[in-house]
């Protein structure tokens, strides 16, 4: 009986995090979801990579592609009002944009990973400001990388990992899909 009741009481401590998605973006008044891109094995880009060629980036497994696909499925399912799909310049974000299968996905200089090159932290950033002041209604998803995603919501995500932002108070829940 007691384990029971302890059961109980440790459930309704259970943080909002693992609220449905779009209940817990209506409460919080998410504007935005930042996803950190699908699995990339390893760490970071080689040495000279270059944005416009992705033979000389890190780019998605076929798991990755995978759990792309699986991540925009479960975001269709949850029934997020997304309005529109915004990506870093990656390949692989872009890529995850892409099999999010979510609306055409627009690149997004703001959510460049800095990862490496702290000279680009601040000027990225500005310009992710200027993106999150000009949102449409709705939810924006954002496919980006670890170091922007903590940047702005203090949160740390795996691959494929997930926050809800709200712009206006700055709170972020982190939620998972699938």
């Amino acid at each position: 009986m007691i384990k029971a009741a302890l059961a109980l009481v440790f459930l309704s401590l259970a943080p909002a995090a693992h609220a449905e998605p779009a209940a817990l973006a209506r409460e919080m008044g998410a504007d935005v979801l930042f996803l950190r891109h699908a699995l990339a094995p390893g760490t970071g880009d080689p040495a000279g990579f270059r944005l416009d060629d992705c033979s000389t980036q890190r780019n998605l497994s076929d798991e990755g592609r995978q759990q792309a696909r699986e991540i925009g499925d479960a975001i269709r399912a949850s029934n997020l009002p997304v309005a529109q799909v915004l990506t870093s310049q990656w390949c692989r974000a872009r890529e995850t944009a892409e099999l999010l299968a979510l609306g055409r996905p627009v690149e997004e200089p703001g959510l460049n990973s800095f990862f490496g090159n702290p000279d680009a932290r601040a000027p990225t950033l500005e310009r992710l400001q200027k993106a999150l002041a000009a949102l449409p209604e709705g939810i924006t998803v954002m496919v980006t990388h670890q170091v922007v995603i903590t940047a702005i919501t203090g949160q740390t995500v795996s691959s494929g990992g997930a926050v809800l932002y709200d712009v206006d108070t700055g709170r972020a829940e982190p939620v998972a899909f699938p």
